[in-house]
């Protein structure tokens, strides 16, 4: 029997294998031996764009400073052309990139992925240990980084770069010729690894993720072929740092369709909302925790906002009350959520226009992508609607962990990889995230999901932010407890949080413990460090 005809057409689940299939077109991509890099390829599907070259790429939302398409081309060859003949980067280098968010970051990734150089982004803000442990993991022959971080790298001994110099902007304004000239570059191949990004280390030690040029190709594959024919380009206003996957990867996606980037170097809240009136900005790309704070109060009072069209929002799941209240407040603002993880260079399933209002999925798969749910117990394949791991299978999957042969075997299995989110696909194929498994509350053999506790918690007027973790308990193993900074002026109590959420749940999974607090502790994507968490409740025991 055809394989093709085994698969059902609503959910793409095929029975017989028990995977789920993507029920998109196949990706159109090219020869896994093709030579040529990411950039290149990114570069030549922006020529599908109707937009012509002199439309604006990049604006900084702190000096109004703006460059074009044309430009930004310009300037990563001309980048590229200096690296090679005054920097001597060749391929195979790494370059470690400690930066906040400017103008210049993606110039200097795009250039740097050209030449086959391998581009290492991580936090500008990061503690003594975790430098040491990314200088430990990329080996980076560069670094480029800012005047306000550079202190920070010199006890590394390694050649450093201001982006924030005048030395770096001639770099990108003047092709220097050197004679001799440089020797020939070696031609980059699809196989060849194109960055090291790291995961977040929420729950446990950060891993170094290494992404091929061919995930890299396979994302661009992937923005083009959503491509939708619009008047005028998109203005996206970015939240998130370019040294996530999120910020990473949207970069590819703005390049491939010809957008505008509103860049702000230092987030606010209030700097975003100013940045949508004053740039005619059309998308958000944001976190939950940012969907939560638009929806309190007054806080978009005296902004003007009929520009923005729709907000992409990822990194953790959108609880239904919380897209509920903000669809109330901004009924024409569309939203779009998608799944994916740094190991699965970003997203493997989102929600299309089409089903923007379909509250607490994070949509269908991708084009070029499989799945399956796996019993995370008998490590048996499941079907529609029922819950266990996600695995997933796509051209854009990592080829491993640096340095960690280890931990690379566990997480890639056959081809597969294994997420550590517990889900669900329901009979029209639409995937549902319902937390992590590793950090699942354990009730006298109940599982019970932290997020599901927190989307209630943060439904409550008198709420500002929360956080649920396992409370160790002598007779029923763990205990929900939740952390929770109340609103200003609020004198909410413990017994009445209790009560609040024990009218909304099955018995087993109240909450048994409240602790409040200034501020949940989270990374720089605003996901939540339930590592620290636990350590202040258990200092508390």
């Amino acid at each position: 029997m055809d394989e093709r005809k085994r698969i059902d057409p609503r959910s793409g689940f095929n029975r017989a294998s028990r995977i789920f299939h993507s029920l998109k077109p196949p990706l159109p991509l090219p020869p896994p031996n093709a030579t040529f890099s990411a950039t290149t390829y990114a570069l030549s599907l922006r020529r599908n764009s109707l937009f012509p070259d002199s439309t604006t790429a990049l604006i900084d939302a702190t000096t109004g400073h703006r460059l074009s398409h044309y430009e930004v081309i310009n300037r990563i060859e001309t980048l590229a052309n200096n690296f090679t003949s005054i920097l001597k980067l060749s391929k195979g280098d790494t370059a470690l990139i400690l930066s906040p968010n400017l103008i210049q970051v993606p110039i200097l990734c795009f250039a740097l992925l050209s030449l086959g150089v391998v581009v290492s982004p991580a936090n500008p803000i990061s503690t003594r240990s975790d430098l040491t442990r990314f200088f430990h993991l990329s080996k980076p022959a560069i670094v480029f980084t800012v005047t306000s971080v550079v202190e920070k790298t010199q006890d590394f001994h390694v050649r450093t770069v201001l982006l924030d110099s005048p030395e770096f902007d001639s770099l990108t304004k003047t092709r220097i010729q050197i004679h001799p000239p440089s020797p020939l570059v070696s031609p980059v191949t699809q196989s060849d690894v194109a960055a090291i990004l790291y995961s977040s280390g929420t729950t446990g030690m950060m891993k170094g993720v290494v992404m091929t040029h061919r995930n890299l190709t396979a994302l661009a594959a992937g923005y083009d072929a959503v491509r939708v024919n619009r008047k005028y380009p998109a203005v996206f206003f970015f939240t998130m740092p370019f040294f996530h996957v999120y910020g990473f990867t949207l970069s590819f996606r703005a390049m491939v369709l010809s957008e505008t980037v509103v860049i702000m170097e230092r987030f606010s809240l209030r700097g975003m909302l100013s940045a949508v009136e004053r740039f005619g900005v059309t998308h958000l790309a944001v976190v939950p925790p940012l969907m939560v704070a638009l929806t309190k109060d007054s806080v978009t009072n005296g902004y003007d906002l009929k520009t923005l069209e729709g907000v992409t929002c990822g990194s953790s799941p959108l609880g239904k009350e919380t897209a509920e209240a903000f669809k109330a407040k901004f009924p024409n603002v569309m939203i779009l959520q998608g799944y994916g993880l740094t190991e699965s260079t970003a997203g493997v399933a989102r929600t299309s226009p089409e089903d923007a209002n379909r509250a607490g999925t994070t949509g269908r798969l991708v084009s070029g992508v499989e799945a399956k749910i796996v019993n995370p117990n008998t490590g048996e394949a499941m079907f529609p609607c029922e819950q266990g791991e996600l695995w997933i299978k796509s051209p854009s999957i990592m080829k491993g962990y640096v340095g960690d042969p280890e931990a690379t075997s566990a997480t890639l299995v056959d081809g597969w990889l294994r997420t550590g989110d517990l889900c669900y696909f329901d009979n029209e194929g639409f995937l549902y995230v319902v937390d992590r498994l590793k950090e699942l509350i354990k009730y006298k053999g109940y599982q019970v999901a932290p997020a599901e506790l927190e989307q209630y918690l943060l439904s409550h007027p008198e709420i500002n932010d929360a956080a649920v973790i396992p409370y160790p308990d002598e007779e029923a193993g763990q205990v929900p407890m939740a952390f929770v900074v109340r609103q200003p002026q609020s004198s909410l109590s413990e017994i009445e949080i209790i009560d609040f959420v024990a009218k909304q749940v099955a018995p087993y999974k109240k909450i048994r413990r409240v602790a409040f607090v200034d501020s949940i502790p989270k990374n720089a994507l605003g996901k939540i460090l339930r590592k620290d968490l636990n350590k202040l409740a258990l200092s508390r025991l």
